[in-house]
């Protein structure tokens, strides 16, 4: 398994954010990490942000489709 450092997790996971149009996948392939590791950094990041609520992630945003 590959290690990441956290300031890349935290940079790939912003850049998602940044992009609203963006996919998981997309942003991901940019990146070249794999779309579940991607997944599990933001489920991650939103675990650790106040109020965050344990909501699946946009479908329209992880599965590729717009």
């Amino acid at each position: 398994m590959k290690h990441y450092p956290t300031e890349f997790k935290a940079d790939a996971v912003a850049l998602w954010r940044s992009r609203p149009g963006a996919t998981i996948k997309s942003v991901a392939a940019d990146l070249g990490v794999n779309t579940e590791t991607l997944r599990n950094w933001i489920r991650a990041a939103d675990e650790h942000r106040p109020g965050a609520r344990s909501e699946p992630l946009p479908a329209a945003r992880c599965a590729g489709g717009r």
